[in-house]
């Protein structure tokens, strides 16, 4: 990874004896905006360490970025009207469809962001945002289960292995996801709206209990690499994350052959927002392959950017890992949190009734 950030500095600094017209050609900001101000709130770990600063030296404005732990949080800013003034958030695809019903998002120029090009068909054009007029993806992946391997003492295969295990276990607090997993293993439908197989969900997280140490609020790769847990059901570029900074051999992530959820963290534009044309440059500005690129070798998420993948910027201990890009035969087994406001409020009505009988409350560190 620090190859290709050296690689970016080349690209943009001129500290590497390349011949100038190469050195700043990977993306060229439109002229007129130097001197303005952007205003980007995402969420926490999820940006490589210069992509802001690159952005500000190359288009010479002010950048404030702001983080959130959930994007619950910041839609529950948004509702309140967007009085920070954000210019670009990065809504999870379940949200997107509450955020446009609400109108709590601008459609985007895409005419601004010739760089569209570069993501992904699979990924385009999604059904919760058809034809992108709100969001481009930003990055993906899946929830899955990161674990101490010298803990467990052993490979970790099943979600049978996570809810029968004989030791403290995190779940993470999201109901969705959680109740999704349930269903999916009770063969029925991971998005139902049958109030029955929520019914059955619930029952079966109930049942399996006993082994639960907290529900976290995604910070369970922190329990987990402070050991107070031997496993964390967590989004897998936590868990990548968290295995990186250990430079250990303990921790592992899988997606239990049963399967799990897949998801898209997308780019979007609030309403209200300040500076929407200076946006939608900083959308662009991202879909580039090789920024793209230092942000997915950075955070350990799958990156929707075909062009970097091609183009062979992905670093290959990450591209090569089925944890973080899953094979077809894992990928046929992955299921998306359909997008509905109103399975949102079916299914957090029982997570609630959950938590409150599993009795652990939410933790962090």
């Amino acid at each position: 990874m620090r190859i290709r950030w050296v690689l970016l500095l080349c690209a943009i600094f001129a500290v590497c004896a390349a011949p100038a017209a190469a050195q700043t050609d990977f993306w060229t900001c439109p002229t007129s905006f130097a001197g303005q101000k952007l205003h980007v709130y995402n969420w926490t770990t999820y940006i490589a360490e210069d992509t802001i600063s690159n952005f500000e030296r190359l288009c010479n404005v002010t950048v404030t970025y702001d983080t959130y732990a959930a994007d619950t949080d910041m839609i529950a800013e948004l509702e309140q009207g967007n009085t920070p003034g954000y210019d670009v958030v990065v809504p999870t695809d379940v949200n997107v469809t509450t955020m446009t019903s609400e109108n709590l998002l601008q459609p985007l120029d895409l005419n601004s962001i010739p760089d569209f090009a570069n993501i992904d068909p699979s990924l385009a054009n999604p059904n919760y945002d058809p034809n992108n007029t709100y969001t481009v993806p930003y990055q993906w992946g899946t929830i899955g289960v990161g674990y101490n391997r010298t803990k467990v003492g052993k490979d970790i295969t099943s979600w049978n292995d996570v809810f029968n295990y004989n030791g403290p276990v995190a779940w993470i607090d999201y109901p969705r996801q959680m109740l999704g997993i349930a269903l999916n293993l009770l063969g029925k439908d991971p998005n139902s709206s049958n109030q029955a197989d929520i019914d059955a969900a619930s029952q079966f997280l109930l049942a399996h209990k006993a082994n639960v140490y907290t529900i976290a609020p995604d910070t369970g790769q922190d329990i987990l690499a402070a050991k107070q847990v031997d496993i964390a059901i967590e989004y897998s570029g936590d868990i990548f994350h968290m295995i990186r900074d250990c430079q250990c051999s303990d921790f592992a992530y899988t997606i239990p052959n049963e399967g799990s959820i897949i998801w898209v963290d997308n780019m979007a534009i609030p309403k209200g927002a300040p500076n929407p044309k200076l946006a939608n440059v900083f959308i662009d500005y991202v879909l580039n392959e090789m920024v793209g690129a230092d942000i997915s070798n950075f955070t350990a998420y799958a990156t929707p950017n075909k062009t970097a993948i091609a183009d062979g910027l992905i670093e290959s201990q990450y591209l090569n890992n089925t944890g973080i890009y899953p094979s077809d035969a894992i990928r046929a087994k992955l299921f998306p949190n359909k997008a509905d406001p109103k399975l949102d409020k079916l299914y957090s009505d029982a997570w609630d009734k959950i938590k409150a009988a599993v009795g652990k409350g939410t933790s962090g560190l």
